[in-house]
């Protein structure tokens, strides 16, 4: 159960850096139930946590608390989306702990990890099946509300806009923790029957404790409207097709809407005529779709300052409300899908 929190600062979150693995390992080896699931596999997580950052393949999240000298980490979230090869492996019986065999599997050369390019072109087709690698915290946390709608609300906002086809869980540490899973929109794998249930095939506490899977598929989401998970199926293609290098662009722009050319330039190690010149191939992609979101887009390119600056925070309005368009795709695989699904 959930307890109330008597956390004087707010948690926060941030995206996992190179220099924050290590502790994060030790959270996970530190558990006294995940941390024996590992075992030996325990020294490969960092190496393969590492080889992993800045793929397209992987959301991750770093939870800590701020104090006036530093913030201290105090929980982890990671996700991957893999092959669908790896989800029916998985599945089938015996399952296994799914961490450890992440681990081994990225660090010994054979990842089911997606390729970006197999990011862009299953978001633009088939959909993206993701497992939850690590989501959990250190003992003071971990069981707090604070911590829990923490993670809740950073997993939303990782996943809206891409277009999911399964999600699993991470695998219960316990049965209040399984629970939870379930109530959040998840139902039970049934190994024997290889299909997703709504009871588990065994009691509880049986369940969780040897390898089991919690997950959801598109389809079985969407008629089981009511939970935050199946929100995260509602999907819309993109409209705009921005470019990678565009996309990195307005994402950095999202962090504050008084960021300048100058700040941007610096953030993504660009120069400011590249930056503006960036800014004024977006604003005529928007305009060929869209003229009404940022109309007489020559204005803004030609340095009429506060027209631009509100057509700026127009854009960065409606990209807030549409992650899609902010997500790797295709373009050529969108129009082909959607010429099949018409019949043209």
């Amino acid at each position: 159960m959930l307890e109330s929190s008597n956390i004087a600062v707010p948690l926060r979150w941030r995206p996992m850096q190179p220099a924050d693995v290590d502790q994060c390992v030790d959270i996970v080896a530190a558990h006294p139930v995940i941390g024996p699931r590992y075992g030996a596999d325990i020294e490969n997580l960092g190496r393969a946590w590492r080889h992993l950052l800045g793929s397209a393949a992987v959301n991750n999240a770093v939870f800590e608390r701020p104090d006036r000298k530093h913030a201290t980490i105090v929980g982890i979230g990671f996700a991957v989306f893999v092959r669908d090869k790896f989800i029916h492996e998985i599945k089938t019986p015996p399952l296994p702990w799914v961490g450890p065999e992440l681990a081994r599997r990225v660090v010994g050369g054979d990842s089911p990890v997606l390729t970006d390019d197999e990011v862009r072109d299953a978001n633009s087709g088939a959909g993206l099946s993701e497992i939850v690698w690590a989501g959990t915290g250190v003992p003071e946390f971990e069981q707090t509300r604070d911590f829990y709608h923490l993670m809740v609300s950073s997993y939303v906002e990782a996943h809206r806009g891409f277009l999911l086809n399964e999600l699993i869980s991470a695998q219960a540490e316990s049965v209040e923790q399984l629970l939870g899973g379930v109530e959040a929109g998840g139902l039970y794998w049934n190994p024997t029957h290889q299909d997703y249930e709504k009871a588990p095939p065994e009691p509880a506490g049986v369940f969780v404790a040897r390898p089991h899977l919690v997950g959801i598929t598109r389809k079985l989401a969407l008629t089981r409207r009511g939970s935050w998970v199946s929100t995260l199926f509602d999907y819309r293609p993109p409209r705009f097709g921005f470019t990678r290098g565009e996309q990195q662009l307005l994402q950095t722009a999202l962090t504050s809407f008084q960021g300048t050319d100058q700040e941007l330039a610096g953030a993504l190690h660009l120069s400011v005529p590249t930056v503006k010149k960036m800014w004024g191939s977006i604003y005529r992609r928007v305009a060929d779709c869209d003229p009404e979101l940022v109309p007489d887009s020559t204005l803004a390119e030609s340095g009429t300052r506060e027209r631009g600056r509100e057509k700026r925070r127009s854009l960065l309005a409606y990209i807030r409300e549409h992650p899609e368009e902010l997500r790797l795709h295709s373009r050529k695989l969108l129009r082909q899908n959607l010429r099949q699904m018409t019949g043209e």
